[in-house]
């Protein structure tokens, strides 16, 4: 309260968020949970309520305190809860994650251990290591010319579980029309494009949109005991009803040769 205070002038305002706080969450046995503290899980204002208390419990402690200390290169990129920061040196690193830990703890937080390394990462030691970070894996690799480029595709986590979503559609959606199928199944594929869909991970994309209609055709033909369509009438079909293909929606910048 104290953090939304520094630019909430409004007192209703903040009376009303205090109680939103303190408000019970109905799980789904039908019991109320009142939480002890920080935000509701699954509250509607919980993100942004998140988003606000790690501006001041990191960020700002990382630009004015940690970075002005450092005597290489530093940079910290937060999205939510999720972020991940480049140090110039090693020491530098390990010592952030020391205290990191440390400035956590004041705030009622800690890292998630499980997700949180050290590593090096480097065009120099280009392939020994990778990350994921916003359900992409990036990695330092090399480009048509023969230079070092950093390259992102989709992390192996995230592409098995949204190819493990599309078979649980097709099955439980196996019983509406074909025509129906295809208008629901392109806007899934065009909200997987819009976000995967960046320079370089387009590889990514056709893996995924071969899954899809690979597995569109398996319950297509399990509506009834007889088969329906085998591979190229179901080529014929996918292009009738125009299946949405892989598409890059971000551009590179001028003068980058696009990397497939």
């Amino acid at each position: 309260m104290r953090m939304l205070a520094e630019r909430v002038d409004d007192q209703a305002i903040l009376r009303l968020i205090k109680k939103w706080l303190k408000a019970g969450v109905l799980d789904t046995d039908g019991k109320v949970l009142r939480p002890e503290g920080g935000t509701p899980q699954g509250g509607i204002i919980s993100p942004i309520l998140a988003n606000v208390y790690l501006h001041y419990a990191l960020d700002l402690w990382f630009e004015r305190v940690f970075q002005r200390n450092c005597r290489g290169g530093a940079f910290l990129h937060r999205y939510a809860d999720d972020f991940v920061c480049g140090l110039g040196r090693e020491e530098e690193a390990q010592r952030f994650y020391g205290e990191l830990e440390e400035r956590l703890r004041k705030f009622g937080l800690e890292l998630a251990a499980e997700k949180t390394r050290v590593i090096p990462f480097s065009r120099y030691r280009r392939g020994e290591t990778s990350f994921d970070f916003l359900g992409f894996e990036f990695r330092w690799g090399t480009d048509r010319k023969g230079q070092a480029r950093l390259k992102r595709r989709t992390s192996r986590k995230k592409f098995r579980s949204s190819v493990k979503r599309v078979a649980e559609w097709c099955k439980k959606n196996r019983h509406r029309r074909v025509g129906e199928q295809f208008k629901l199944l392109n806007a899934k594929l065009r909200g997987y494009y819009n976000y995967y869909g960046v320079h370089g991970n387009y590889i990514s994309l056709e893996q995924f949109f071969y899954q899809v209609r690979r597995l569109h055709l398996k319950w297509l033909n399990r509506r009834s005991q007889r088969q329906s369509y085998n591979w190229a009438g179901y080529q014929v079909l996918s292009q009738s009803f125009a299946l949405a293909r892989p598409l890059i929606i971000g551009r590179p910048k001028s003068g980058l040769t696009e990397s497939r």
